[in-house]
């Protein structure tokens, strides 16, 4: 959300414009490497998808549209009643239409998840694999933490995942999907014998949901009324404007450093990420089941196996677009909150105002609770908004958060002019 990446061991601290000219040069060392990821069977994310050069739904390739069919269908889970769509619903811009603050999976949908769930909208565009740039800031992957690859990665985890749609094994997938009405159209595709070997024939079926992902453009419609308005096309009211100025100074909202909202030097629509990683010190959320061990910790970064050793990045969450932000119903990487102004109020109040979020353990708030008390240190407390105490004002006044929210209703996808 309205935040800055995560200071790394000995990262420095980048002036927007500067990293933002950074962030671009990495963004073209990645393009050729998704290109080529793109030629093999696991694929990878392409280049910026514009509202000039996106696929047509009725143009969508065979494999697409394979794509389509698996990514809709439930009788691929455990529970027959769970899909990629069902917790991606594409009527609310491929994110979740309930205020859960995580979903229900497993055989018989009782089975609680650990995240909340994040929208699928714009990941296909110049999302870059993960990796750490040349000054150690973490960049790029697909999850709340990165450790998905490609498109085709990230789609493996919920199928085979315990508490989603809980395939107990590639196999166990790959036979249900060979008995579906669209398993001949699969052969068609992939050859007459695919199912003969199902790590085969579930490597194909990722890759078909990524090529469903990258070619529908209902993934990346670019059609919000800001898109308009960056194409000359419309004109934002007086409270959106002033929404707009908050939302780039960078001693207010300060949302910019993270979530860029001017147009790429080729003239490409923003996607309100840079791709970074922050640690927010979310409050803990007793709605989560997994919550009530209070030795359990949902640690962002270091709870990949990868970068466990990497306590410095314990706590740090992927930055997400802020594309369709106002149709959220949860937020956060544990859906502690469930408005968008509750969220901003987080933001600009965290620290100048923390007894309105932390519990109170003997009368002082217990800041930073959802973290081990010796990463509570990895929170970043040094940029605005964060950079005030208590007694000082906030960032944002009530009516700056009005304007504010009032400016990120226009990044909605579907604008009518």
């Amino acid at each position: 959300m309205l935040s800055r990446q995560i200071k790394v061991g000995s990262i420095r601290q980048m002036q927007p414009a500067r990293r933002w000219s950074h962030f671009q040069c990495a963004l073209r060392a990645t393009a050729a490497l998704g290109l080529m990821l793109l030629a093999s069977c696991g694929g990878g994310s392409s280049g910026t998808t514009t509202p000039s050069n996106a696929v047509q739904a009725n143009e969508l390739s065979a494999v697409a549209k394979l794509g389509e069919q698996i990514f809709r269908d439930p009788s691929l889970s455990a529970s027959g009643q769970m899909s990629c769509a069902t917790c991606h619903d594409p009527a609310n811009a491929h994110a979740q239409t309930n205020n859960l603050a995580v979903q229900l999976g497993g055989p018989t949908l009782t089975t609680a998840g650990a995240r909340s769930v994040p929208s699928l909208r714009y990941l296909s565009t110049v999302t870059p694999a993960f990796h750490f740039e040349s000054d150690g800031t973490p960049v790029g992957g697909f999850n709340r933490d990165g450790r998905a690859q490609t498109l085709a990665d990230q789609a493996a985890r919920p199928i085979l995942a315990a508490n989603e749609m809980a395939n107990a094994s590639k196999a166990d997938f790959i036979n249900k999907l060979k008995v579906t009405p669209y398993a001949e159209q699969f052969r068609q595709v992939f050859g007459a014998g695919i199912f003969d070997n199902p790590d085969d024939a579930f490597a194909r079926a990722l890759f078909a949901i990524q090529r469903y992902e990258i070619e529908d453009p209902d993934f990346a419609p670019f059609d919000s009324k800001y898109d308009f308005f960056l194409a000359g096309k419309t004109n934002l009211s007086p409270a959106e404007l002033r929404g707009l100025a908050l939302f780039n100074n960078p001693n207010k909202g300060n949302c910019a450093a993270c979530h860029p909202s001017a147009k790429g030097a080729d003239g490409s629509p923003p996607l309100f990420t840079d791709f970074t990683y922050d640690n927010l010190g979310v409050p803990r959320n007793p709605d989560i089941p997994a919550n009530s061990d209070t030795a359990y910790f949902d640690l962002g970064l270091c709870s990949r196996d990868d970068l466990s050793s990497r306590t410095d990045l314990c706590g740090a969450f992927k930055v997400p677009t802020l594309r369709n932000v106002a149709t959220r119903r949860v937020f956060f990487h544990n859906g502690q909150f469930k408005t968008l102004r509750d969220a901003l109020r987080f933001y600009v109040r965290r620290d100048t105002n923390p007894e309105e979020f932390y519990p109170l353990v003997g009368g002082v708030p217990d800041k930073f609770n959802d973290l081990p008390v010796a990463y509570r240190g990895n929170v970043n407390t040094t940029e605005a908004p964060y950079n005030r105490g208590p007694g000082q004002q906030p960032a944002l006044s009530e009516a700056d958060i009005d304007d504010l929210i009032q400016f990120l209703n226009t990044l909605t996808d579907g604008y009518q002019p």
